[in-house]
């Protein structure tokens, strides 16, 4: 829950309150300060809570920032009022972003201090109405939500992420906006904090787009989806291993704490079945398909009707050609389990390749580190050509810090898949991308590492796709 402190003491704050108790968002919590009390109907106590005192006290300010807020609104009524309690606010908070209603052309050079001019606002909405004249910004396009502005949060999986690996399809960065100066977007540019993009494209791709922007540490398998999916073919899956690839799918349920669906295609082992109901739980659901005549159809449909966000399969299920070709078409990411245990799982391992591919998927990988408690290890091939491989390395080594988790890099003179194959236990994680489609024999004499995938299938593997 994200707290923001909302600073009023007339009409315009008082409209502002009222217009914020009537949003659907639960992702809030604000908290109101009112020099003096204004009884409010329909409050959520959960989310809305009030206080009455002075701002421009630097005491009684000083308590209520003890907390952490992502953002403060101010709307008073008196100049200088604003300017003090903008002034108490830096004394405690120096980087927090403050959003000012400026009634008499206040002047302030603070980057985080935005300041709204409600006669310019009031002009601009007049100026819709004239005859001939180019609407701007919000009445572009038609309305619908084709035209979005995003500001980066520090933490965000954006971060120091250059726009060229940015997978943008069906929608566009056309501009970045830094210390208030508007920035041209090119394939080399890097994402600041507190950037301002300006995004245009379908209002759905949009939607989605805003959620990864906005994405923090701790949210996968979001914003794939919200739930984990066991898919077992026995058909396919040897009848031996079942019982741990269940095991291993419980684990991963208790790690990233979203239910569980086991789905089963193909039954035709009462003894397994039995034992596999035993699972059942409010957490974790059983679903058995007695009918499997078309398989990927329904597979499609679970994705959706689920709101599957990882896939659970065997090796034995990667392998098979036309499941793997199903299991990318779903756009979901796959955790391929081995029969390696899980409790002794320590690393992350990443295998930088000559494309970039690992940088459009970098926060997902510290996102899955962090919720499996793994320390990440970047190995790098060193007699392959580095110009890329080294701004990947930059790339991670600038999330590192964000998200304050170290990273090793290991330059490796042989190819680092004979190395990794003489380790004990560890986790890859690889871009999922059509190339792995292909038939393994067709890879056999490649020296794409991510293609030679299966050289490491005695390992525990996560694929993720490359696109939002």
């Amino acid at each position: 829950m994200k707290k923001i402190l909302i600073i009023s003491d007339g009409t315009i704050g008082e409209h502002f309150i009222k217009r914020t108790l009537q949003t659907n968002s639960n992702e809030n919590i604000y908290y109101i300060v009112q020099t003096k009390e204004k009884v409010f109907e329909d409050i959520n106590p959960a989310r809305f809570k009030f206080y009455e005192f002075d701002p421009t006290s630097l005491y009684k300010l000083s308590n209520l920032l003890k907390m952490e807020f992502i953002q403060v609104f101010i709307a008073m009524n008196s100049a200088i009022d604003v300017e003090n309690t903008i002034k108490n606010i830096r004394t405690i908070k120096k980087q927090l972003r403050v959003i000012v209603l400026n009634q008499w052309n206040l002047k302030n050079e603070d980057p985080n201090v935005v300041l709204i001019n409600s006669n310019e606002i009031l002009a601009s909405r007049l100026l819709d109405y004239l005859p001939n004249i180019p609407v701007i910004a919000q009445n572009v396009g038609v309305g619908e939500g084709e035209i979005m502005e995003v500001l980066v949060p520090f933490g965000s999986s954006f971060v120091y992420r250059h726009i060229g690996v940015i997978e943008q399809k069906n929608w566009r960065i056309v501009a970045i906006y830094r210390n208030r100066k508007l920035i041209m977007p090119s394939r080399r540019r890097m994402i600041q904090p507190n950037d301002l993009l300006l995004l245009v494209g379908e209002p759905s791709v949009l939607k989605s787009v805003y959620r990864a922007i906005k994405r923090e540490l701790g949210q996968f398998p979001e914003p794939f989806g919200s739930n984990l999916y066991l898919f077992i073919d026995m058909n396919i899956v040897c009848h031996l291993t079942i019982k741990d690839l269940v095991k291993h799918a419980v684990i991963a349920h208790k790690k990233f704490k979203h239910d569980l669906i086991i789905k089963i295609v193909n039954p035709n082992n009462i003894e397994i079945l039995e034992d596999i109901k035993e699972y059942k739980s409010a957490n974790i659901m059983v679903d058995i398909d007695y009918d499997s005549n078309n398989i990927p159809n329904m597979f499609f449909e679970d994705i959706k009707i689920y709101h599957v966000g990882l896939v659970i399969a065997s090796k034995e299920m990667f392998k098979d050609y036309k499941v793997r070709k199903t299991l990318y078409e779903s756009h979901v990411p796959i955790f391929k389990v081995s029969n390696k245990d899980f409790a002794t799982l320590k690393d992350v391992v990443l295998i930088l390749s000559e494309n970039r591919d690992l940088e459009k998927i970098s926060s997902t990988i510290f996102d899955i580190s962090e919720q499996m408690n793994l320390n990440i290890e970047l190995r790098n091939y060193i007699n392959e050509h580095q110009a890329e491989k080294e701004q990947v390395i930059e790339h991670f080594n600038n999330l590192s810090s964000i998200f304050s988790k170290t990273i090793k890099i290991v330059e490796d003179s042989q190819n680092p898949i004979l190395t990794l194959k003489k380790r004990k236990n560890f986790l890859q994680i690889l871009p999922f991308t059509s190339k792995l489609t292909g038939r393994k024999l067709f890879s056999i004499f490649s020296t794409d590492s991510e293609k030679l995938y299966h050289k490491l299938d005695d390992f525990h593997q996560i694929f993720i796709p490359v696109q939002l």
